[in-house]
């Protein structure tokens, strides 16, 4: 199983206010699971991360793997943003996250579904 991770369920884990969360979190570990991330999460996390997170954020990063954006990720998001950013809010961030959880073919675990109106996405 690939499981794309969304921000919030990076803070979630960091935080570790969430016995659910922390509890899937740990088994997906366990299970094997691979584990995505998109540049954008990366750049959301670090912009809050304060200096004394930084070695707990460098740790969750490490066994994680990062989805590059290439040009097909910003086609797809591109047509994401036109066909769900006036109708549903969509914006760049999230738009950039589908496209790589989609193209990634794996499984998107966010708390925000609504921000993810895209029928061609699955959710862990």
């Amino acid at each position: 199983m690939t499981v794309f991770v969304d921000s919030d369920i990076l803070i979630e884990v960091l935080r570790a206010r969430d016995l659910t969360v922390q509890s899937q979190w740990l088994s997906l570990g366990t299970a094997g699971t691979t584990i995505l991330y998109s540049p954008v999460s990366s750049a959301e996390i670090w912009q809050g991360a304060r200096p004394n997170e930084q070695e707990r954020t460098s740790r969750l990063f490490r066994p994680l793997l990062c989805v590059p954006i290439d040009e097909s990720i910003g086609i797809l998001a591109g047509g994401f943003l036109r066909m769900y950013g006036k109708s549903h809010n969509l914006e760049l961030p999230d738009a950039l996250i589908a496209a790589s959880a989609h193209q990634s073919q794996a499984s998107l675990w966010t708390r925000n579904r609504k921000h993810y109106p895209m029928p061609e996405l699955s959710f862990y």
